[in-house]
Formats: structure tokens, C-alpha cells, sequence
């Protein structure tokens, strides 16, 4: 019988910073970006066959932090330590530079309903491009604090920043806007949010995710903490967010705490799965409050998380989160796995 996690043969030889399925059902294609300075697309064989081809390797000039898929599984989006986000080709393992932060570009996201990528970088801007219009010219839209981390439902873009704040656009507005703007590079534009919040958590967001559904987000932090709301800002639907204590370990007494460095929502049954610095993996009913499981523990810390965009597959990438206070990494520490799910695994328990 076929077990139900196995690993990829050939992972990255640095640190995994991304790790994305692509979105496009019925499609086991997976990109991974690294601190080896180049981004990685596997094919994940259907449930049973505990198999990951890698099919590409496009070298960057410098660790790249983000990727993802754009209009189909041939085209990908990197943002990375050179500042530049690329447009990458898998089929010619070629790039070009849509357009150039002034400094580390930390993230980047592809909104397949409006045809946009948008990155997020440590100048404190988000890049708004439209890759399928050659005229079009990036806007740069400016920010109150370094970006952390994106997040898109088909209709809104959540931005994590630093100073706990939290901005959420409406992506069809933001679209007109930037398509409006003619101004000459950079192009910089103001963009009023749909809504300002500040995060619920009290430390750096980590990682945040959309809901499927379109209803609202989840954050993390580096203290060990999920949150959860909601996008609608009635008093009723705001009594409804909150936070809870995760991936932590009791050592001597002593209460260990670590950062929730991933989280990502089944498409289907809107339950989300969080990874951490211990090297676990568990799996949460947003709406019941409760944990439905948690999986054994890995020998690195869980980097990212991204789900088959069926909700078949599970994929795992763990690299050394420098916890334990060493820097080197060690051989066979970055591993991608794949995990197959049964139909009921991921399913919410409901409310108690």
C-alpha cells in the first residue's frame, strides 16, 4: 500500500523560502523558491503514485523569497534579494524584469481575476503590474511600513506590515485605478485601502492567508499566535475574530515558543493548515475554533505550506529556522513532502 507522505527526491540546496501549487484544478504542478538563488517547478503524480518530478531550475541573481504561478503553469512571478520582480518562462527557462524595488523584494502574488501581479518589498510599496498589457506601466503604491507578507481572495488583497499594520484592498478598484494612472516611471500613485487595521496579534506577522470563500483572512506571528476575521466590519461580524496560542512546547517547565512561519486554506472545505519552527504541522476548523489534527513532527522547522488546488495534496517544505541558534545547514535538513489526504482528513468537526 502506498504511503499516504513521501519526499521529493531532488529539493533545493538552500533554505525554501515559497512553496505554491498551482491553482488551476486538476493541476499537481509546484513552484519553490529558495536561498539558493533559484526557483524550482515540480510535477506531483497523482495519489498513489509517491511521485515529484522537477521539470525546472531557473537561477537568479540573488535568493528569491516568492514566487508563483501567473496565467497558466508555464508562467511564474519571483521577487527576491536582487529587488526585481521576474516574469519567468518554464518552457525556456527564461526572465524578464517587470520592474525593480529599492530594496528586497519579500513577496509577490498573481490575481488571475484581474490580471494582476502585485509585489510587496521592504522599500515599504507594493508593484502593481499587468503582464498580458506591454504598455502598461508598473505603479509603484506607497506604504507606511516594509511589507511582510500578501494575501488575495478573488477580491481583495490583504498586506501584512510591519508596526502591526494591516492594510485590505479591493482588487477591482485597485485595478481601475493603476489602469487610470499615466504618470512616467515609477509611476508612483496614492491607493486609499478598502479598510486600515491593525494586526490582533501583539508580534511580526509571519504569514496570512485568504479564505476561500472570500470572507476573510487569517494572520501569524512570530509568537506563536493565529489570528482569524473577517473582511465584513459590522460590530456583529468583528465579535467574531479571534486569536489563539499555537506551536508551542513545554521543555523543563518552560513555555517554548515559535514562530507560525506558514499558513494555507483548503480550497474546498475552508479549514486552514499552519506549520511552525517546531516542526509541525496542524490542521484547524477556522469557524469551530478547534484543531482537527496535527501530524507528526519533521526534523526542520516547517517553512511553507500550500494545498492542491483539488485538495488531494498537502505540500510540506521544512528548512532549518535557525531556532536552535545554528546557522549551518546541515545535509538532507530542506526537504519538500507531499502529503495525500483522504477525503475526510481535512474536513471541519463543527462547532462544540
Amino acid at each position: 500500500m502506498a504511503s499516504a507522505q513521501y519526499h521529493v527526491e531532488t529539493p533545493p540546496g538552500d533554505a525554501i523560502s515559497s512553496i505554491q501549487f498551482s491553482p488551476r484544478p486538476g493541476s499537481k504542478k509546484l513552484v519553490v523558491s529558495s536561498w539558493d538563488r533559484s526557483v524550482y517547478v515540480y510535477a506531483a503524480g497523482p495519489p498513489g503514485q509517491n511521485s515529484c518530478t522537477l521539470i525546472s531550475r531557473v537561477e537568479h541573481n540573488a535568493p528569491v523569497l516568492d514566487a508563483c504561478f501567473g496565467k497558466d503553469d508555464n508562467e511564474i512571478f519571483t521577487a527576491g534579494l536582487d529587488w526585481d520582480i521576474y516574469k519567468v518562462d518554464v518552457s525556456s527557462n527564461s526572465k524578464d524584469v517587470l520592474s525593480t524595488h529599492e530594496a528586497g523584494a519579500r513577496c509577490v502574488t498573481y490575481s488571475q481575476e484581474h490580471d494582476l501581479v502585485i509585489s510587496g518589498s521592504w522599500d515599504s510599496t507594493l508593484h502593481v503590474h499587468r503582464p498580458s498589457d506591454v504598455s502598461f506601466n508598473p505603479a509603484t503604491i506607497p506604504l507606511p511600513s516594509k511589507v511582510f507578507a500578501l494575501s488575495l481572495s478573488p477580491t481583495k488583497l490583504i498586506v501584512a506590515m510591519a508596526s502591526r499594520a494591516i492594510y485590505i484592498y479591493d482588487l477591482k478598484s485597485l485595478a481601475l485605478l493603476c489602469a487610470q494612472s499615466e504618470t512616467p516611471p515609477p509611476n508612483r500613485i496614492e491607493v486609499e485601502p478598502f479598510q486600515r487595521r491593525e494586526s490582533s496579534l501583539k508580534f511580526m506577522t509571519r504569514a496570512t492567508a485568504c479564505m476561500p470563500d472570500d470572507s476573510g483572512y487569517a494572520t501569524s506571528s512570530i509568537e506563536g499566535r493565529v489570528a482569524v476575521e473577517w473582511f465584513d466590519s459590522s460590530a456583529e461580524s468583528q465579535a467574531r475574530k479571534y486569536a489563539f496560542k499555537c506551536h508551542r512546547q513545554n521543555v523543563d517547565d518552560v513555555d517554548v515558543v515559535y514562530p507560525v512561519n506558514a499558513l494555507a486554506f483548503h480550497p474546498k472545505h475552508g479549514t486552514f493548515a499552519s506549520g511552525g519552527g517546531d516542526g509541525l504541522v496542524a490542521l484547524w476548523d477556522a469557524h469551530a475554533k478547534r484543531r482537527i489534527r496535527q501530524y507528526q513532527k519533521f526534523s526542520s522547522s516547517v517553512a511553507a505550506l500550500s494545498f492542491s488546488a483539488d485538495g488531494d495534496q498537502l505540500a510540506i517544505a521544512i528548512s532549518p529556522g535557525f531556532e536552535d541558534g545554528k546557522e549551518d545547514i546541515m545535509d538532507g535538513a530542506v526537504k519538500i513532502f507531499i502529503r495525500e489526504l483522504g477525503p475526510n482528513e481535512t474536513k471541519g468537526k463543527g462547532t462544540k
